[in-house]
């Protein structure tokens, strides 16, 4: 597997939970989006290939590429995503899409003063920690009703009483309701 693909996935996952984030639960976004760029990483090893991009976004990425070009050719800057975005009549989203697919990668070594690299560390994420960010993500994505019950029952620790309570649901339509929900759970976590 190419590093371009992985760092390739990993921006696509990136992309994907800038998209789908919702900062109305109350959730840092980097705890939604670390789940969603993993889960981009290994879909790529799963389908065992290379990231494909369309042609259409080749010819995006051709554009912008030019504009931008000519833009700080003009103006000796930058041009920014706004701008790129009001001279091509594309959408914001699009151009930073078309960059970020011939972007260059970044590395995790650097050199010193003598020519010899230097690792970069990169701080370990323990299984927990990913676990309970995959749990997150996958919470994120039921309907609101069913998002409450889990944060209520396993993010605040409520009893099935107190949370029926609060949703205006007997204990027993609760239990039910959370039996189906932690089976759809452990069926996206699956994927």
């Amino acid at each position: 597997m190419e590093y371009d693909d992985l760092y390739q996935a990993g921006c696509m996952g990136l992309i994907k939970a800038c998209d789908g984030f919702d900062p109305s639960l109350g959730y840092k976004f980097s705890t939604y989006a670390v789940p969603v760029i993993l889960g981009e990483i290994k879909r790529l090893f799963r389908d065992g290939g290379a990231v494909k991009v369309s042609r259409s976004l080749k010819e995006v990425s051709l554009k912008v590429a030019r504009q931008r070009e000519l833009m700080t050719h003009q103006r000796g800057e930058e041009p920014t995503i706004a701008e790129l975005s009001q001279a091509l009549g594309i959408e914001e989203e699009k151009i930073v899409e078309a960059i970020g697919i011939y972007n260059p990668t970044v590395s995790l070594t650097a050199g010193d003063e003598t020519g010899q690299t230097i690792d970069i560390p990169v701080p370990c994420c323990e299984e927990k920690i990913t676990d309970s960010l995959s749990l997150r993500e996958v919470v994120g994505r039921l309907e609101p009703v069913e998002r409450q019950i889990v944060v209520l029952r396993y993010f605040q620790e409520k009893t099935q009483a107190d949370v029926g309570k609060a949703l205006s649901m007997t204990q027993v339509q609760v239990s039910r309701r959370e039996k189906k929900i932690l089976s759809r759970l452990r069926e996206m976590l699956a994927e």
